[in-house]
């Protein structure tokens, strides 16, 4: 088991994405290709073709991280694209038996759970490097509510939004959330090939939802960052809530994800109503308890 399928299709994919008056070269005669042609690339990057064809095929085993720097920026490989690159060369040098150890269900801190159940305002949660919610706070897991009912997500975000017709709805930006869950995704696998949990989500995915094979196949790389997201909830409405992840330390592969709006907007108005109606929704029915 190696991941040079991975890496042919990363670097075939990039390299066809350049034009060469991008790389800045000149085009002369007709070209068959799109993109760079392999020698154009090895030229840039001051290697044989041989060479990089060679690292093209996905071999990357003892590839200098000169040759590696040399090659990024010969495709005009972007940060993200760039740690992708050296994820992929990193397990292409790692045995599976040593990439295979390592906690199979790592254990949130107690600590953490404290500081995300401190924060009721404010919608939290832990996931792992598969993107499965682990922990979250009530009010967490009522702006996630459809995803936690959906029997097909079992508490994976992922699953959520290619799996659930309800996501549609949801993500007022669907196909952005989508593809930067893909790249995301994308990310994960290069920097843990031989995790089999993760293969077999991958591959679930792949089998189950259209959309998903789509992207997957444009071998786009990203990263969920801070930014703003628009979401349309069943209860309350639209809310245009800003998020903050935080990688927590060591090789547990946890993060920690935070909703929050500014003060006095309209999504903080919709929070507090969100926090209302999850407070209703789990009370015990006195009414029903005193006549049983």
């Amino acid at each position: 088991m190696t991941n040079r399928p991975e890496v042919r299709d990363f670097l075939m994919s990039r390299r066809n994405r350049v034009t060469p008056e991008q790389a800045g070269l000149a085009a002369f005669g007709d070209r068959r290709v799109t993109g760079l042609r392999r020698a154009e690339v090895a030229a840039l990057a001051g290697v044989s073709v041989e060479y990089y064809t060679r690292v093209e095929r996905g071999n990357l085993k003892g590839v200098s991280d000169a040759v590696l720097d040399a090659i990024a920026g010969a495709l005009s490989l972007d940060e993200t694209e760039r740690l992708h690159l050296y994820d992929l060369a990193r397990a292409a040098n790692t045995s599976p038996v040593r990439a295979r150890r390592g906690p199979a269900k790592p254990v949130i801190p107690a600590a953490v759970q404290r500081v995300i159940d401190g924060m009721p305002a404010l919608p939290a949660f832990v996931q792992n490097n598969r993107f499965d919610v682990l922990y979250a706070n009530p009010l967490g897991r009522a702006l996630f509510a459809e995803m936690f009912d959906d029997p097909a997500c079992r508490g994976n975000t992922v699953r959520f939004v290619f799996f659930s017709p309800a996501a549609r709805r949801f993500y007022l930006e669907w196909e952005r959330v989508a593809r930067t869950a893909v790249g995301a995704l994308r990310v994960e696998a290069g920097r843990n090939p031989y995790d089999v949990d993760l293969s077999n989500l991958i591959g679930e995915l792949s089998t189950r939802s259209d959309a998903f094979r789509i992207m997957w196949g444009a071998n786009d790389v990203g990263a969920f960052k801070d930014g703003v997201k628009g979401i349309h909830h069943p209860v309350v409405g639209d809310l245009r809530l800003e998020h903050s992840a935080m990688t927590l330390p060591g090789e547990t592969g946890l993060s920690v994800t935070v909703y929050s709006a500014p003060p006095g907007s309209a999504t903080e108005e919709g929070l507090k109503l969100l926090s209302s109606w999850e407070v209703s929704a789990t009370a015990p029915d006195t009414d029903r308890a005193d006549h049983a």
